[in-house]
């Protein structure tokens, strides 16, 4: 299986900057493991949506597929109350 690229919006480098820094490395080591498995057990797709979310504690983290070019984006990360508003 082929290793996909991890890329990050600026905003949701952003947001990822403002968790606390005892989140912050299990939430970056939860989304290097995209790069082998984009879909793995627990990740669900939003109704409504092209991007998928898995979850890490209290955080989501919310990401699209390009599976022809084998890149997984990632598009938000925040609280389980406020990411899914805007």
């Amino acid at each position: 299986m082929a290793s996909y690229s991890v890329l990050f919006t600026r905003s949701a480098a952003k947001e990822l900057e403002r968790v606390p820094a005892k989140d912050r490395q299990r939430i970056v080591t939860r989304i290097g493991t995209l790069a082998e498995n984009p879909r793995p057990v627990g990740a669900e797709k939003l109704s409504g949506d092209d991007k998928y979310r898995i979850r890490q504690g209290a955080y989501r983290i919310l990401y699209e597929i390009v599976d022809a070019e084998l890149i997984v984006t990632v598009v938000r990360i925040g609280n389980r109350r406020e990411v899914y508003r805007r």
